[in-house]
Parts: C-alpha cells; structure tokens; sequence
C-alpha cells in the first residue's frame, strides 16, 4: 500500500518526496479534484497525505471523500508554516471529551 501528498506549496511535496511518497502540488479547487479523481482510481494507494490548507478550504471534497470511502485513509499534515489549530488544541479536545480541566 502507498501513500500519495497533495500539497499547496512546493516545500511540502519536495519534503515528501525526500521520503519517498509521490504527490503534486495543486493550488485551485479543480485541480484538487482531478488529483484526488487520480488518486482513488490507483487501488495502490492507501493513505492519502493532504495539507490542512485543502481541509480547511474545500471541506465538502474531503468529508465526502471521508463519508463514502473506506480506502485511502485521509491524512490532513501541516505545512511548513505550521499547523492551523490553536496551541493547546489537544487539551482543549482531551478537556471536551472527558470533562475534566488538564
């Protein structure tokens, strides 16, 4: 089983590759689809490797994508610039679930 990044920036993906995992770098809503078309139709690749950036801006694509398949496993990464969430997004998420204050 492989995985497979789609990235916005080049860092990213040249990081990745490093690493061995193939990918593009796509940057309009339309390309995103027709890279991730690509990518379920290869029955290789089993995890898929997005930059929170796509999560965030094309939520639609990805939570169908989530809902109605149970291959590739969807991985939101954060790019060089760091992650989205707010710094103690694990205590606040540990606080929610159990209802005690960490």
């Amino acid at each position: 089983m492989k995985m497979y990044l789609i990235s916005d920036n080049i860092d990213t993906w040249t990081g990745m590759r490093l690493a061995g995992v193939e990918g593009a770098v796509v940057h309009e809503k339309q390309e995103l689809k027709a890279e991730i078309d690509k990518v379920l139709a290869d029955k290789e690749i089993g995890i898929l490797l997005l930059t929170e950036k796509f999560g965030k801006e094309f939520p639609d694509i990805i939570d169908h994508i989530r809902l109605e398949r149970k291959l590739p496993l969807i991985v939101e990464i954060p790019d060089r610039h760091g992650t989205g969430r707010a710094p103690d997004f694990i205590t606040s998420y540990v606080n929610e679930a159990i209802g005690i204050n960490i």
